[in-house]
């Protein structure tokens, strides 16, 4: 395989894969890149506004470290988390939704600069995609195999943002976070879509930089390939990510997907 492809588990089973669910955010879209960033300051400003003062170093670690455990989780679900640090803290938090509000607003701000900037032709659609993603749905469909988006991010804006990407005219269905969110999360999405498909083990693989779906994927016998993107740079390995992904129980890691044909040959058992 490939020098960028790190296998972990090499006792999966392989040439069996039907369906692919992916991750949309740092999976296959850049256009959120930097919303670890958004979001950390919309955490901090609550925090630091509670009678109970941390050192700067220790809150600003806690947060970062929470981002990075969490991504791939509904944002409601971190802005939970985020009211509960508040009272933890002593002081009066703002309604989750309020919080989930403030983060979306600005990251979706640098989303529409993003946009704007691919419609008027100053950059280019692939400047916004994972590296390889693209092909790598193309290689997948000629497979035969049905591929699906499950996001944490409000469905109308990953549907919208996977169709100006034209990543969704490969993916039979897109999923997104509801205001229901209970019976919206990635958890939810996969086991209907085992139920629907009846699908054995090793026939599902999903690509994602979170631990949610790698978590979920591993608890009906699918494979789970973490990718550990760098957003910002587009090249490399993000070590943060890396962490989280092995703890969660990734079967390989890969940057992107610029050795997608490699990638798939081997999980499907072409060589």
């Amino acid at each position: 395989m490939h020098d960028t492809i790190e296998l972990i588990n090499p006792d999966i089973p392989r040439g069996k894969i039907r369906c692919a669910v992916f991750d949309f955010d740092g999976t296959l879209s850049l256009l959120r890149a930097g919303w670890p960033q958004a979001m950390r300051a919309v955490m901090l400003d609550a925090l630091r506004a509670t009678p109970l003062r941390a050192p700067a170093a220790d809150l600003e670690r806690f947060v970062t470290d929470f981002i990075y455990q969490s991504s791939g989780q509904q944002t409601i679900y971190q802005m939970i988390r985020l009211a509960e640090e508040v009272e933890k803290r002593g002081g009066a938090p703002k309604p989750p939704e309020t919080y989930k509000q403030i983060f979306a607003d600005r990251v979706l701000a640098r989303v529409n600069e993003r946009v704007a900037a691919i419609r008027a032709g100053k950059s280019t659609l692939e400047e916004w995609r994972v590296p390889g993603a693209l092909a790598l749905l193309q290689s997948l469909r000629a497979r035969g195999v049905t591929c699906y988006i499950a996001s944490g991010t409000d469905e109308p804006f990953v549907q919208r943002e996977a169709a100006l990407l034209q990543l969704a005219p490969y993916c039979a269905e897109i999923f997104g976070a509801h205001a229901d969110y209970a019976n919206h999360s990635k958890k939810v999405v996969i086991r209907n879509l085992v139920a629907r498909h009846a699908l054995r083990a090793g026939e599902l693989v999903t690509f994602g930089d979170g631990a949610p779906e790698i978590v979920d994927t591993k608890a009906v016998g699918g494979i789970a390939v973490g990718v550990a993107s760098n957003e910002e740079t587009r090249d490399g390995i993000e070590p943060r990510k890396r962490a989280v992904l092995l703890r969660a129980g990734a079967d390989l890691i890969v940057p992107d997907y610029r050795a997608h044909a490699e990638l798939l040959a081997w999980l499907c058992g072409e060589n």
